[in-house]
């Protein structure tokens, strides 16, 4: 990030300012705020941070800055990111048992959380147990129509129905196939059936 330390003081600021009061601080606050000697130090200063991107100005009102998309990409990226990390320490067998090791990385789960395109489901029912996906877990869906024969996916059948199943294409029939060998396949005609997402994760709580 391209700041020198006063133009990030002055973001900084601002960015406060906002914060505790719900608006942007006029000049002559930041002035006041930062104990500057001059407004015209102010408006370099936000000319600046307007042109790399941290402040944008809205010239039809008093107080006309707003902090711009990149600041909270930035500025606050590594503190949203964070706080959908936990270590990774190591991996563990769950057959032999091997060495153990520290590790130093994390893992994050910004890539799902941070995506308005992934939501989640909760799934009820036993028709996935032999892929390991059962009664009460949370499933992290893609929102997508696009799916490959074999995937996973959240189905709309008869514009009425959600299920969560294998897809295969067919044909003109589309086959929704259960993770169950005790269930039949759901045969569809593919006119009926709509993909809505495709499986991304499971999570499971145990209390």
């Amino acid at each position: 990030m391209a700041l020198t330390p006063r133009q990030k003081e002055v973001l900084d600021y601002i960015a406060g300012f906002v914060q505790e009061r719900g608006y942007c601080p006029s000049f002559d606050e930041i002035a006041k705020g930062l104990e500057l000697a001059s407004l015209a130090t102010v408006h370099k200063h936000v000319s600046i941070l307007e042109s790399k991107g941290y402040l944008k100005r809205s010239y039809n009102h008093s107080r006309s800055l707003e902090l711009a998309p990149r600041y909270f990409r930035e500025m606050q990226g590594s503190q949203v990111e964070s706080a959908y990390e936990i270590p990774l320490e190591g991996r563990i067998a769950a057959g032999a048992p091997v060495e153990t090791y520290e590790g130093r990385q994390t893992l994050n789960f910004a890539d799902f959380t941070g995506d308005r395109d992934t939501y989640a489901l909760q799934v009820r029912g036993e028709s996935m147990i032999e892929d390991h996906i059962c009664d009460g877990d949370y499933v992290l869906i893609e929102r997508t129509a696009d799916a490959r024969d074999g995937e996973v996916v959240v189905a709309l059948v008869n514009g009425s129905e959600t299920t969560l199943k294998r897809i295969y294409r067919e044909g003109e029939t589309v086959r929704l196939q259960p993770a169950n060998s005790a269930m039949a396949p759901i045969m569809v005609p593919a006119t009926d059936l709509q993909v809505q997402g495709r499986l991304l994760a499971v999570l499971r709580k145990f209390r």
